[in-house]
């Protein structure tokens, strides 16, 4: 049995090498085709990430994965547009109830939900390292999130003093726009294997979500990583995250929107505390999203 992972190479996507693994386990050969690629493969199930066409395969599986609404500006429209031009897949995969709910698809397509997931801690990684940075923030910096006066504080700012590492990808024209200034440090992109390596290294997570939909009702990877490393986190403060608090717990530095309290003195008398896990591998979402049973009933054989 073969499962080709069809998406753009325009996202971080962990997801899909947390599935790679998984898969393998169990003889399953799965495939990663850059997009130019994809036409000429043959597999047993075709699995979109959305934001390509998605398109029905005639001879087996297709999977289509929602990792995301629509973003800003006009996402209701753009939701409305990809539903209606999208073909019929055999299942739907959500990363949570919000973003299922606002595609609004009106059909029997059989769907499950899969939230974001997190890599325990290697073994080798595990004890007490030396702190090379303040901070470290790991996720995009495109325009969507609106990172202007983040950086800001770190220019000419009250943390101008204090050194940051981004952990990202296509950063190099805002790392010219910035000026290259010497207390900024831009590496990436790693592979998912290595960010808890650089996590690491600093003393405090950033985990920066403009309170806006989408961003505010998506599950947070970064936050996800930064907890399983036990790296204190600071963050903006938005829905998804209080909700997260209460099911899981933690104790987080929450930012103001003005970032009026992103002061060196505050941030270090915080008294944080990481969630419980439990629940949040990406092997027990996998097995939770309903996807392997589906898989099941249409290869005889498979075991899970």
């Amino acid at each position: 049995m073969t499962i080709a992972f069809i998406h753009p190479y325009k996202a971080f996507l962990p997801e899909i090498t947390a599935y790679c693994a998984f898969f393998n386990r169990y003889d399953i050969q799965t495939l990663v085709p850059a997009p130019e690629e994809a036409g000429s493969l043959h597999p047993d199930v075709e699995w979109y990430f959305m934001g390509r066409g998605g398109k029905k395969k005639k001879n087996g599986i297709t999977i289509h994965e929602y990792s995301s609404a629509s973003t800003p500006p006009l996402s209701p429209l753009k939701n409305i547009i990809k539903r209606s031009v999208t073909s019929r897949p055999d299942y739907r995969l959500f990363q949570n109830e919000y973003v299922r709910n606002s595609f609004r698809f009106r059909d029997n397509i059989p769907f499950g939900i899969r939230q974001h997931g997190m890599t325990p801690l290697p073994a080798s990684l595990s004890g007490n390292r030396v702190k090379s940075y303040d901070f470290i923030y790991v996720g995009t910096v495109d325009k969507t999130r609106k990172l202007d006066k983040f950086f800001k504080h770190f220019i000419s700012g009250p943390l101008r003093d204090h050194t940051l590492l981004v952990l990202s990808k296509d950063y190099q024209d805002l790392e010219k726009d910035l000026g290259y200034p010497g207390n900024i440090h831009f590496k990436g992109p790693v592979s998912p294997a290595d960010v808890s390596g650089y996590i690491l290294q600093a003393s405090y997570g950033i985990n920066f979500i403009p309170d806006r939909p989408p961003f505010n009702r998506q599950p947070s990877g970064k936050l996800l990583d930064y907890a399983a490393c036990g790296t204190p986190v600071i963050t903006t403060d938005y829905a998804w995250i209080h909700d997260f608090q209460k099911e899981a717990g933690g104790s987080y530095y929450y930012l103001r929107q003005d970032l009026s309290n992103f002061l060196w003195e505050e941030i270090v008398r915080f008294d944080y505390h990481s969630p419980d896990l439990t629940g949040w591998t990406w092997e027990e979402q996998i097995r939770q999203s309903g996807v392997l049973p589906f898989l099941q009933s249409k290869f005889a054989g498979l075991h899970f």
